[in-house]
């Protein structure tokens, strides 16, 4: 899929927490050459360890341009990739998370814990109430969030919500090509 081409930007969340599995910082640094490789931006939480700092470290190393958004209080504990093309300091996390959405034309979340979570349903709600029409998408090879999916399916039935919400996101999953699924799901218009 052509799609968007340079000046597109795509928002990465993932997992910045020490210890996880090799094969996430894998998918990581290959998300961020995949980036790269079709000359969008890549905007992302600012931070040089694990998944945060693959995907970053991969767009790089692919000849993209990578925006870092990270908090001062991050930056003072030594957690800021430096190497970033520019590194935005916010003063606190949801100014962060603001600049991140600003930045970005879409949204990309992969395995995560529970900073990748918030920021995930953050934009996700606020695409459901019409508040951006930028794609959500997430790159789920493995199940990681198969439960959180499960659990969000049936609120319909328990009344809190419609079903709406399950087809604001797009979820790729085991493909040929997962992280090219991804970034095509990401270059798709909503609507």
């Amino acid at each position: 899929m052509a799609g968007p081409g340079p000046g597109f930007a795509v928002c990465v969340y993932c997992a910045s927490s020490d210890g996880v599995a090799p094969h996430y910082v894998k998918l990581a640094d290959a998300v961020g050459r995949a980036v790269a490789a079709r000359g969008w931006t890549l905007v992302s939480g600012g931070g040089r360890r694990s998944m945060m700092g693959a995907v970053a470290a991969g767009a790089r190393a692919a000849g993209g341009r990578t925006v870092g958004v990270i908090p001062r209080s991050m930056v003072e504990r030594e957690w800021a990739d430096h190497d970033s093309d520019e590194l935005v300091i916010t003063e606190s996390m949801r100014e962060r998370k603001q600049e991140m959405e600003d930045r970005a034309d879409a949204f990309l979340a992969l395995p995560g814990g529970l900073g990748t979570c918030e920021e995930l349903f953050e934009v996700w709600s606020a695409g459901v109430l019409g508040l951006h029409g930028k794609p959500v998408v997430l790159l789920d090879p493995d199940g990681h969030w198969d439960g959180l999916l499960d659990w969000v399916a049936g609120l319909g039935g328990r009344g809190f919500a419609t079903f709406e919400p399950m087809g604001r996101l797009r979820v790729v999953r085991s493909d040929a090509d997962p992280v090219g699924a991804a970034l095509d799901a990401c270059a798709r218009p909503v609507g």
